[in-house]
């Protein structure tokens, strides 16, 4: 069963999602009073996944913006974008490849601030209280952007893909 989850994990998903997963638990773990690290390897292969999901979709709306905002990054247009992807197959790996690196940024921005949150944990217990109402709605709010976020791209994509049609 482990080895049908595996096979049917793409590259992208290994690289932007559960080793970034992973290596968030485990240095969470050692970093801070959380543990994250499941015994149970099946269980594991999910919180990872989820865990990586999250840094990543971290990365896209909260990293990308803030780095396009202080003028770090420059983005070309989505519908250039979709038309150099299927002349270039190239585009696509190396599209992976940058977010993989957003990713990692992200990763290690959320240990500082669960490092952070785990300092503030200590002087005020109180807040400890909260810490999965806290968790959920962060979680929630994060996913209704994801959501729009990606609703927006596609509605581009077919745009961008009307657009080159009609410029044939």
């Amino acid at each position: 069963m482990i080895k049908e989850i595996i096979d049917k994990i793409t590259s992208y998903n290994l690289f932007n999602y559960l080793l970034p997963g992973i290596l968030f638990a485990i240095i969470a773990s050692e970093f801070t009073r959380f543990r994250f690290v499941q015994e149970d390897i099946i269980i594991g292969v999910f919180v990872y996944y989820f865990i990586g999901l999250v840094i990543s979709r971290f990365g896209s709306l909260v990293i990308e913006p803030l780095l396009k905002k202080v003028s770090y990054l420059k983005f070309t247009s989505y519908s250039d974008f979709v038309f150099a992807l299927k002349e270039d197959s190239e585009i696509k790996v190396l599209s992976e490849e940058n977010n993989m690196y957003r990713t990692f940024c992200s990763l290690f921005i959320l240990l500082l601030l669960l490092k952070l949150y785990n300092t503030i944990g200590f002087k005020f217990p109180v807040i400890n209280t909260y810490n999965l109402y806290i968790l959920i709605i962060l979680l929630l709010i994060m996913f209704l952007c994801a959501y729009q976020k990606q609703t927006k791209y596609i509605t581009n994509r077919v745009n961008a893909n009307k657009k080159i049609k009609l410029n044939l």
